[in-house]
């Protein structure tokens, strides 16, 4: 019925009941039609026996999660699809250089002038990054395996004609992986030709390999191997390494990055939620140690671990993505995601009402996969790309007064110049600068320069703007037409529907040599209108629509395990009753006259001194939408 509907009207076009039905509908859907598995059937009945420690605590590598299926979703295996695989097609020279993904990158992404998201605070720039470290990585890649980008004339691109760009390793994934036998590199012989082949499974398509877990595990914090994790523990009441100054310690080899699990493409902000969620998680077992003095240090950090990721995965679900997707029918969806339509409240005085997720949420239910291994997936991947959010220019606050304390470039406060950068400010003052200050708009003509021209710290010079056009194209997502038609979307016909901006049409146009079928999928996701209250595309969130319960649905610690006798009855609360904010003030008291009356942490928040954004009229306006979005959440 609701197919026949969105012929005509699309979801957010429909009445707010109704878009949320077409909503579960179209979860539905997406649930049978595109989840894929590149590796066997799913072990219905397991063939060894799980270690007594793996079934009630998460391991670093991520095995175990499901006890019939110990690899599944462990480091190292493969990244799956939300489309067919045998519409997989990686592409190849000359089509993987036509156009140039350096022009896209030049004459459509670059910033022009910054584009605030006016409805959004920097911290939730930081938070997705934060997320995004736990999800998936494919590697940094062989430097002698590279793909040749030839250039414009004229291109100023510091390192000459052409640009480098080091290929995605596929599986056997380059970092190892569970079973101990995934170290190859398979395909890497084609060397700086740019016309290699990439190993294929028996559909034709192309796997690559994940280096964290697949799992909602908090492995940015927690790594994604023992000998990692080692590095982070204190083996104390089950604490992680926390300096005196509640900061986590240097990275011995990597100056001017922290230890943590994950540290990859550092700057303050994460090192601001690495540290606040290692506070977090000493907390926790502070309070866990008190009820349970003769816990081992072992138990008490497992026990600490599934509540801070449980509580990490909540904060993602109920409050960042209605933060950037702010419409009624994402807010009821989201927490009933959660808690169920009935609402946590119901929830706590009654506990489950059976099985269904409907009417009690996916937390505690029976773990699922709808017929397919949990894997996340290039698709996943792909849509996740929101490097506008990042601003060139930043300002730094006093928490206490609001004043003006420094004015920086982006390229001050990253990578190898984090630390030094953070030595001069108070975290409170870092965190409340990014409270009060907008991301940038995730479109077109807002791509931070300073992503266009970016050093790693190990000195690899970078426009990420052009890694992620290339990258979907060399890993076989489709281009944005035939990605729209593998997730039953309605095809584009023609470039002035492409974008309700008739200058963006023109350029994209003349980009793309008036081919429409060649319209790059970040291309037009930036580009496309948006439905109302949305940070991204709804092109985007069929990706979000089908994932966002997958990853809680597949985790067995967040299902069937989610219950007292696993996470101790206080864990169980901790997770229900914690917001974001109450982490924030937890640990930095000193926001509170910032924090005082959000609903939601990822909001803008008051400014110290008037209580309002840059702009009052602004301030006003947001006020009253926080008052609109409390009500929705309650």
């Amino acid at each position: 019925m609701f197919g026949r509907i969105n012929r005509r009207r699309q979801w957010h076009e429909l009445p707010f009941p109704i878009s949320l039905l077409n909503l579960l509908s179209l979860r539905l859907d997406l649930r049978d039609k595109n989840l894929f598995d590149s590796s066997e059937k799913i072990q219905e009945h397991g063939t060894e026996e799980p270690p007594a420690e793996a079934r009630t605590a998460r391991t670093p590598e991520g095995l175990w999660n499901d006890l019939n299926d110990p690899e599944m979703g462990s480091s190292g295996s493969s990244l799956s699809r939300n489309i067919d695989p045998r519409r997989v097609r990686p592409e190849k020279p000359p089509r993987l250089y036509d156009p140039s993904p350096r022009k896209v990158s030049l004459e459509l992404m670059t910033r022009d002038e910054f584009k605030p998201a006016t409805t959004l605070n920097v911290l939730a720039a930081a938070w997705i990054q934060f997320e995004n470290h736990n999800w998936f990585f494919h590697g940094r890649g062989e430097p002698d395996q590279v793909l040749e980008v030839p250039l414009e004339p004229g291109d100023a691109w510091p390192e000459g004609d052409p640009m480098y760009i080091r290929r995605t390793v596929s599986v056997p994934a380059h970092h190892g992986g569970a079973s101990g036998d995934r170290s190859g590199s398979a395909g890497s012989s084609a060397g700086r030709n740019g016309g290699g082949q990439s190993q294929a499974n028996g559909n034709g398509s192309i796997d690559y390999g994940n280096t964290e877990t697949h799992w909602w595990d908090a492995s940015q914090l927690y790594g994604s191997s023992q000998e990692r994790q080692n590095t982070v523990r204190s083996f104390k009441d089950g604490k992680l390494v926390l300096g005196e100054d509640g900061r986590l310690p240097d990275d011995p080899e990597q100056s001017g990055v922290d230890l943590t699990g994950f540290n990859e493409n550092w700057w303050f902000g994460l090192s601001c939620l690495h540290s606040l969620f290692a506070k977090e998680h000493n907390a926790i077992c502070d309070v866990l140690k008190r009820e349970n003095p003769r816990w081992t240090d072992q138990r008490l950090f497992d026990t600490a671990w599934l509540i801070n990721s449980a509580l990490m995965a909540k904060i993602h679900t109920v409050e960042w993505t209605p933060g950037i997707v702010n419409n009624p029918a994402l807010w009821a969806a989201m927490n009933a995601n959660w808690s169920g339509v009935l609402g946590q409240t119901i929830k706590n005085a009654f506990g489950r009402l059976g099985d269904s997720e409907l009417y009690s949420g996916i937390m505690g239910s029976p773990q699922e996969h709808h017929g397919a291994r949990f894997q996340l997936t290039e698709e996943f991947v792909s849509v996740y790309r929101m490097h506008p959010l990042i601003p060139d220019d930043w300002r730094l606050y006093s928490v206490a007064s609001g004043q003006l304390l420094d004015e920086r470039e982006f390229v001050e406060l990253q990578g190898a110049n984090t630390r030094p950068f953070m030595d001069g400010f108070d975290m409170g003052d870092l965190i409340y600068s990014m409270g009060v200050e907008h991301p940038g708009a995730i479109t077109l003509h807002n791509y931070p320069k300073a992503l266009q021209e970016h050093r790693r710290i190990d000195g690899e010079l970078m426009d990420l703007a052009t890694m992620d056009i290339i990258r979907d194209r060399e890993r076989g997502v489709p281009r944005y037409n035939d990605f729209r038609e593998e997730m039953r979307m309605p095809r584009v016909r023609s470039f002035d529907e492409l974008t309700p901006n008739k200058q963006w049409a023109e350029q994209i146009r003349r980009v793309y040599g008036n081919d429409i079928d060649k319209v790059d999928l970040q291309v037009e996701m930036y580009a496309e209108p948006l439905p109302p209250g949305f940070g991204f595309s709804d092109t985007a969130f069929r990706v979000f629509i089908l994932m966002a319960s997958r990853r809680l649905k597949s985790d067995r610690f967040f299902t069937t395990d989610f219950r007292p006798e696993v996470y101790t009855k206080t864990g169980i609360d901790w997770v229900n009753n914690t917001k974001m904010k109450d982490v924030l003030l937890r640990h930095h008291p000193e926001l509170t006259p910032a924090l005082e009356g959000m609903p939601n942490a990822f909001l803008p928040w008051h400014r110290v001194g008037d209580g309002e954004s840059p702009d009052g009229k602004l301030g006003k306006r947001l006020a009253g939408t926080r008052r609109a979005l409390s009500a929705i959440g309650s």
